[in-house]
């Protein structure tokens, strides 16, 4: 009997270390590992995440692909846009070349607004020439950044002037001599004014055609070497204006639209802006959101406010039937 409680004895310690052992690995992983998942995944989904569709990540594209698809892309747009054009009022080369300038860094709204005193204090070349810098200054103020506007301004006048008999050149290698005039202005000028395609890269077209996934590229130029490859050159004007329509009033830098986009299903970029399609028709800007465009002078094909109107319900019918699948 004393050796059986001597064994029973020597035995307890090994016994207690082994479920001691046993337990503490057992328990704790186990509670931890499954409690926290199984509260996740319990969890109800939040209404701003059931409003987004899932997004459906995309196979890689081939070359050919790409291209087929952004010619598509420039189909779509067509149909949304049927009267692109550019917002700048003008009614001659020169008053477009110098309303394009005042451009920089302001809303073409705002030139529209400006340039009708402008020209009629300077309406040719020669008398922009011989401005008084500071009178012009004043006048050109509302656009932002007026002292360098106001110099590239008499600067290009003066060459205008002196070198081209007072006429806007209609060659790209002649427009780019003009101070304050790079390629973007001198496409805008030749595309407009001269009816010679060119490809205007501001900064909603470079945005644009980064999302479509036509370029990588962020300099200006290469992008629009870029471009110019996959589109033929008839369509590189028409193509200009309607991608900056698309940006300025769906695919916006900072918040885009996607969810009230009708080219959304071509575009790999789906789904970095809205995605409840009720709140991304409040994000569309101008016909598209029932407001004016920036013109104050429209061309005659432009739409008046009624034709905007059912432009913008014929919209709001196509987003509707919209079945986006990325």
């Amino acid at each position: 009997m004393a050796e059986s409680k001597a064994r029973k004895t020597a035995t307890e310690p090994a016994a207690k270390q082994a479920v001691t052992s046993a337990a503490k690995p057992d328990v704790k992983p186990d509670v931890k590992q499954a409690a926290k998942p199984d509260v996740k995944a319990t969890a109800k989904p939040t209404a701003k995440a059931a409003a987004k569709p899932p997004v459906k990540p995309r196979k890689p594209e081939s070359h050919l692909a790409m291209v087929r698809r952004a010619r598509r892309i420039n189909r779509e747009l067509a149909e949304l846009y049927p009267y692109a054009h550019p917002e700048l009022d003008f009614e001659n080369p020169f008053q477009l070349l110098v309303a394009t300038v005042l451009s920089a860094q302001t809303t073409d709204l705002r030139v529209n607004q400006t340039t009708p005193a402008l020209f009629a204090k300077y309406p040719t070349p020669e008398d922009m020439a011989a401005a008084n810098p500071e009178e012009l200054e004043e006048v050109i103020r509302p656009t932002g950044f007026f002292r360098n506007k106001a110099k590239a301004l008499i600067g290009l006048s003066t060459a205008l002037r002196d070198e081209f008999g007072g006429e806007v050149p209609g060659r790209l290698a002649d427009l780019v001599t003009l101070p304050g005039v790079g390629r973007k202005t001198a496409n805008v000028v030749l595309g407009n004014a001269f009816g010679v395609p060119g490809i205007t890269v501001d900064t909603h077209f470079g945005r644009l055609a980064r999302r479509f996934g036509w370029t990588t590229e962020e300099d200006p130029v290469k992008v629009e070497l870029a471009v110019a490859e996959i589109f033929p050159k008839s369509e590189w004007t028409m193509l200009s204006h309607r991608v900056v329509f698309h940006g300025r009033r769906i695919c916006h830098s900072q918040k885009p639209a996607c969810g009230a986009c009708p080219i959304a299903p071509l575009c790999p970029a789906y789904g970095e802006g809205e995605l409840d399609p009720e709140k991304a028709r409040k994000l569309l800007k101008y016909e598209m959101g029932g407001q004016p465009g920036q013109r104050l002078k429209p061309p005659s094909d432009f739409p008046g406010e009624a034709a905007a109107r059912a432009d913008a319900a014929a919209h709001q019918g196509r987003v509707a039937d919209l079945g986006v699948d990325t």
